[in-house]
């Protein structure tokens, strides 16, 4: 047989470049001494994900060495933009070299030149030799070395480069891909190109005319704006060429052959201990994790669970506790308030067996218990220790019945429901199924315990014996489906890291700003209740003179009879008994060409504002805190978004007048001011980076009006030239297509032809070509997968994506495009409230987190703290990760909600 020979596969990684990413899209994470290792962890995932995926002859990790190289030489003000390193980082660098170093991958760096220098001229090597080179990097200027044997590939956006790869992604060659940024100019580096000339130019010129230097011969011919800024930068091009060319004959420390390196587990443990790195610990050891001592146990297997009936017995038991390296723990309660209800007792599970402790036992003939004071004092050190790991289903709602004792609980290790949540969304996640679905177990639920309806009893009347079956089975659940569901997370490194750095740390924030509450005016929320319900009347009698008689708007039956008998208005949707549907989406589509139709849906909206809001609230504060509190709900949304509920806070309007009536009453105590973070455009930012389409990217990254770009796009004007109207319309449609909107329902909404509306489409996608290649691309992979990933690896998934039925199988394409967006913009507002929090703790602020809406923070701030919040909020929420655009937000301060946003 004859071919070519396999080639030897020299692996390099641009430490530099991995370093800063990972510093800014992990959270700040801490080893048990409160060193910062986040970006230690993000470059050593990184790493080990690489040597899984390329099996190499040689590798390296590069790093920029300290000091200037022979560009600050050339040109002074090179990289004269750049921040100075945060201490946070800079800490990290040594620790995390030796960390490479023992993982097996040599570290390199060489004076007076940059890592670019040294990965470009050891591809060079490589070439000499016959090899080829993968180099792992997020830097768009090594894009120059790609060819036959020189791949790019970035671990943070699953991007691989080749020689095509190169071409479609900026529209040059890999060989033009200097002189294409000589042009555009590299801000990073503070290296000035053509002003006003973006990648869309620069590319076209190129492709034009062949090469720089010919772009520069014909500037002459090269009319308007951007011909007269090219002429001015000709005597600065050269220069700014010689800048952005890597060199290929840096001096090496050593020769390729001898970039091999072995990994040294001792070294391992050493620093993994330090760092706190338990799971790639526990893989050393070839056992489960640490945090998992306890084996999974058989499918059916019951276990024997014990009551605490004394003060001995609960001694004997939290003995035990003290040793083991994890425990089960749940509450019992009188209620499901979190800010109201009482312990009625506790159970607990170690190893393969479990406890129920009553507490609070009420019924006749009922035992002696240990008091709930006794308990909590005896237990207090176990419970408050952060050394001594748990385990629960819903940890929090535990936490919130504890701290009404007065008892910090700490320790919280893991969470099944979130464990659940993370590896599976499109499941149930309460413990009955998961004791079912992962154990074989059929657990005993509640209503056979407490029984159900009018004949439901308080579980304090429950026999502690029959409670002992139910609330330690509870605690042994949790602990045994942690066994099975914990592993999973931790083979993979991208739902380990939506767990262990997004929704563990963002529960204790969510449970302090529930706590905290929220204050509102109710004698403010009483008057606007009156003014709506004048209003309702208000539209009843318009609605009654439309119809030309009286009925009851709340009555679908007659609504029904007045709008599809009576005026004959054409028949929209069917219920399944087969009546004409009333819904809300019926009404919207009638409301285009009706005027009855948009009285209901006016008067339906103001009727849920009256009773949800400005009736309800009122009502719903606390006795003692005077405010009110949501909860906020972790595993509901399939997006990662949090849900709010008992009240909804997330769901009044902001651009109803009356919707922004109810805002006025959530007011700041005296002393205080509301304050208001908003991410601005988030999802389409986040689609500007998923995509990585040029012209969106352009927009965003040059602060641009984003809606006026895409109409300037669109209809083939100037930005200048841009009308209201269509502003607005470019704005239907970027919103409309992250939605899937289609050609039909672009045209219901801005009320033009179809065929005018996919006109705009089409129009809309050949301007933004990687944003069509994106959707393409994510329905193809989420057919393969049957799942979608956001950013930062959360995995969404889509049983309908393969269904038979075409409406199921649409509506999972469409939830393929949006759901990335929508998570990712989850996962964003998630690291800022961790962020955040830990921000205002470590500066010792009295200001507080309050609430948590869409893309939106609000605080509640004292007067004397509002400059240093300001600009802290702003710089914290906008650091929390690196996107291939700024990520910007708003920040708005007032004496109520309303004025804040």
């Amino acid at each position: 047989m004859s071919g070519k020979a396999p080639q030897n596969t020299l692996l390099l990684v641009d430490g530099s470049s991995y370093l800063y990413r990972a510093f800014h899209a992990l959270p700040e994470l801490k080893s048990p001494s409160g060193e910062p290792t986040g970006a230690i962890r993000g470059v050593l995932s990184m790493l080990r994900r690489l040597a899984e995926d390329y099996k190499a002859e040689a590798r390296a990790c590069v790093f920029d060495a300290r000091g200037p190289t022979f560009r600050e030489a050339e040109y002074p003000e090179y990289k004269a933009n750049r921040p100075s390193m945060p201490e946070l980082l800079a800490a990290q660098i040594e620790p995390l070299k030796q960390a490479v170093v023992a993982l097996g991958w040599p570290v390199l760096a060489v004076e007076g030149v940059e890592a670019d220098d040294v990965i470009a001229t050891l591809a060079a090597h490589a070439k000499r030799a016959g090899w080829r080179t993968v180099v792992s990097t997020g830097d768009k200027d090594l894009a120059q070395l790609v060819d036959e044997d020189v791949t790019l590939v970035n671990t943070m956006s699953n991007e691989t480069l080749d020689i095509e790869g190169v071409k479609r992604k900026f529209g040059v060659a890999p060989e033009q891909i200097v002189d294409y940024l000589a042009l555009t100019g590299d801000a990073v580096d503070n290296v000035p190109g053509v002003d006003k000339v973006g990648p869309k130019t620069a590319a076209k010129w190129i492709q034009q005319y062949g090469s720089l230097d010919a772009v520069m011969a014909h500037a002459d011919s090269i009319g308007g704006a951007v011909g007269a800024n090219l002429k001015q930068a000709l005597d600065w091009l050269p220069t700014g060429r010689r800048l952005l060319t890597v060199k290929r004959d840096v001096t090496l420390p050593v020769p390729l052959g001898e970039l091999g390196g072995a990994p040294d587990e001792a070294k391992q443990r050493e620093l993994y201990a330090r760092f706190g790195f338990r799971t790639w610990l526990a893989e050393l050891d070839g056992g489960a994790p640490a945090t998992a001592p306890v084996a999974a146990p058989a499918r059916g297997e019951r276990r024997t669970y014990v009551m605490l009936g004394d003060e001995r017995a609960l001694a004997h038991w939290l003995r035990t506790m003290l040793q083991a390296e994890l425990a089960g723990f749940d509450t019992e309660t009188t209620g499901l308030e979190p800010m109201v209800a009482q312990l009625v007792g506790m159970s607990f599970a170690c190893g393969d067996t479990a406890a129920y402790l009553p507490l609070a036992h009420q019924y006749p003939g009922a035992p002696d218990q240990v008091g709930v004071e006794q308990a909590l004092a005896l237990l207090k050190p176990w419970l408050e220790s952060a050394r001594h790991a748990k385990v629960g289903q819903n940890l929090k709602f535990d936490a919130h019945i504890l701290a009404n004792h007065g008892i910090a609980l700490g320790g919280i290790a893991h969470d099944t429901l979130l464990e659940s949540y993370v590896l599976e969304v499109h499941e149930r996640h309460d413990l009955d199924s998961l004791a079912q679905r992962h154990l074989g177990w059929k657990t005993i639920t509640y209503d056979e315990v407490t029984g159900k309806g009018a004949s439901r009893i308080e579980f304090s009347s429950v026999s502690v014996e029959r409670a002992t079956e139910y609330a330690a089975e509870d605690a042994d659940c949790a602990l045994a489906v942690h066994a099975v569901l914990y592993p999973k997370i931790a083979a993979q490194e991208t739902l380990q890291r939506v767990y262990e750095t997004i929704e563990l740390p963002v529960m204790p924030v969510l449970l302090r700003m529930e706590r905290n509450g929220v204050l509102i005016d109710g004698a403010k929320l009483e008057a606007q209740s009156h003014e709506l319900g004048k209003e309702m009347l208000e539209i009843e009698q318009k609605a009654h003179a439309a119809a030309g008689q009286p009925f009851n708007l709340n009555s679908p039956k007659q609504i029904q009879e007045i709008l599809f008998e009576r005026q004959g208005l054409p028949v929209k949707k069917k219920t399944p008994s087969g009546q004409p549907s009333t819904d809300e989406d019926v009404l919207a589509e009638l409301a285009h060409d009706y005027p009855l139709p948009k009285l209901l849906l006016d008067y339906r909206a103001i009727a849920k504002l009256k009773s949800t809001y400005t009736d309800k609230l009122p009502r719903m504060v606390h006795p003692k805190t005077r405010r009110v509190h949501t909860t906020y709900s972790q595993a509901v949304a399939v997006t990662g978004r949090l849900a709010s509920n008992d009240p909804n806070l997330q769901n009044i309007p902001v651009r109803t007048p009356q919707g922004r009536r109810i805002r006025e009453a959530f007011i700041a105590p005296p002393g205080w001011r509301i304050v208001s973070a908003d991410y601005s455009q988030i999802e389409l930012r986040i689609m500007a980076h998923l995509s990585g389409d040029e012209g969106l990217r352009h927009a965003f990254a040059h602060g641009q009006d984003v809606h006026r770009a895409t109409a300037a796009e669109v209809f083939g004007r100037s930005l200048d030239e841009v009308t209201a109207d269509e502003r607005r319309t470019a704005k239907v449609i970027n919103f409309g297509l992250i939605y899937g909107m289609s050609a039909f329902g672009l045209a219901q909404n801005l009320g033009i032809e179809r065929t005018t509306a996919l006109a705009y489409i089409d129009s809309y996608f050949s301007r933004y070509p990687g944003v069509k290649r994106y959707m393409d691309g994510t329905r193809e992979k989420a057919r393969e997968l049957g799942y979608v990933e956001t950013v930062f690896g959360r995995r969404l998934w889509l049983p309908e994506i393969k269904s038979g039925n075409p409406q199921r199988r649409a509506g999972a394409e469409r939830a393929a495009i949006n759901a990335p967006m929508q998570g990712t913009a989850a996962d964003l507002i998630k690291l800022a409230m961790i962020s955040v929090q830990r921000w205002l703790d470590e500066a010792r602020l009295g200001a507080k987190l309050i609430m948590q809406v869409h893309d939106e923070l609000v605080l509640e701030v004292p007067a004397g703290e509002l400059d240093a919040v300001r600009d802290g909020l702003r710089e914290r929420m906008q650091s929390v990760a690196s996107l291939d655009v700024p990520l910007i937000v708003d920040v708005g301060v007032g004496e109520n909600w309303d004025q804040a946003h």
